[in-house]
């Protein structure tokens, strides 16, 4: 049986989770640029629509996203492998299987997070992923830690055990259960316990496997501290809501030089005027730019204007210009009078 080929030390220890409606190539471009390092991944993507659908949109990329994973959905073998040759052949470093969704769609097509139950059909797609991929490409997991009322380490393991036989090596463990019933989604990612423990444990019980932690991780710190036991933090909608998160780790983990956003948002200007010309209405692209000044002085203002002019006919770098210049004014200070304050 083929095993998984290792990946680069420096492409596990930060990378971005898949995020549906979110993650798409225009949101992965900026993130790149915020962190060099970061180890990237596409939305979920169903095996079906990469063999049936629209693959210039679905399995759309920019060079210079690289390393980028694809993160398939389904449940058949026979079709993940097929799915994951031909993202393989569009470039895609790695493919990455979704055993963690927990959304109604994906429980009626028997994929997601209720694979957690199906280790032996898991292992088998999984097995016939690796075939069906150049050597160079790894085939990892991203899973939970069981669903609904599975509070059981050792089945917990048991999975992962299973799926590593079948050749993976690394996994992103979501450090939560899935409740299939009675959570929406939404609550999946914020009701569940996090047991970041089960995720330490594994990584100490398994040290030849790699194992990134994802859930719940809020900032520069708390994604620090999980590198002391495992190989990775993947951070999902603290990275998006706050994406200059990404370029305080990048400074910090890897020692790239500290930019100011201004810089980071300038240096973006040729993609996002080269997607105009082709086309692409700048709503598409500035819709992940919205939380870059998060919490800083003309923040709300760079985010209201982004919002309401974006998706007006013309719109184009002018406007990502005036947002920014809001953030450039100095805060308004007191008018001072002779013998004190007005």
């Amino acid at each position: 049986m083929t095993s998984n080929p290792p990946i680069q030390a420096d492409y596990l220890r930060l990378s971005v989770a898949p995020m549906m409606d979110w993650t798409d190539s225009h949101c992965r471009v900026f993130h790149r640029l915020l962190a060099p390092h970061a180890r990237l991944y596409s939305e979920m993507v169903h095996a079906n629509a990469v063999i049936h659908g629209d693959r210039a949109r679905l399995l759309a990329m920019d060079p210079v996203e690289h390393p980028v994973a694809l993160q398939l959905g389904g449940s058949d073998p026979a079709l993940l492998a097929q799915a994951a040759r031909i993202g393989a052949e569009r470039g895609f470093d790695e493919i990455n299987l979704n055993c963690g969704c927990p959304s109604d769609r994906v429980q009626a097509g028997r994929f997601g997070a209720c694979l957690m139950r199906e280790p032996v059909l898991v292992a088998e797609s999984v097995a016939a992923m690796i075939d069906a991929v150049p050597a160079h490409v790894p085939v990892t997991v991203k899973c939970r830690l069981g669903v609904d009322d599975d509070h059981d380490y050792d089945r917990f393991a048991a999975f992962i055990d299973a799926i590593a036989d079948a050749g993976c090596g690394m996994f992103v463990v979501h450090a939560r259960n899935a409740w299939l019933q009675g959570l929406s989604p939404k609550e999946n990612r914020e009701v569940p316990p996090l047991r970041y423990d089960w995720a330490y444990r594994l990584k100490r019980e398994r040290p030849g496997l790699v194992v990134l932690v994802n859930g719940g991780i809020a900032d520069a710190d708390e994604a620090t501290a999980h590198l002391e036991h495992v190989d990775g933090a993947m951070l999902g909608r603290a990275a998006y809501h706050d994406p200059y998160l990404l370029h305080v780790l990048e400074h910090r983990w890897f020692g790239t030089p500290l930019r100011t956003r201004g810089e980071l948002l300038r240096a973006l200007r040729p993609y996002v005027e080269a997607q105009l010309a082709g086309g692409v209405y700048l709503k598409h692209i500035v819709r992940h730019l919205l939380g870059l000044f998060a919490g800083q002085h003309g923040g709300r203002a760079f985010r209201q204007v982004l919002s309401e002019g974006a998706h007006r006919p013309g719109a184009d770098w002018r406007l990502v210009e005036k947002a920014l210049s809001l953030t450039e004014r100095e805060p308004r200070q007191p008018l001072q009078v002779a013998g004190g304050a007005a």
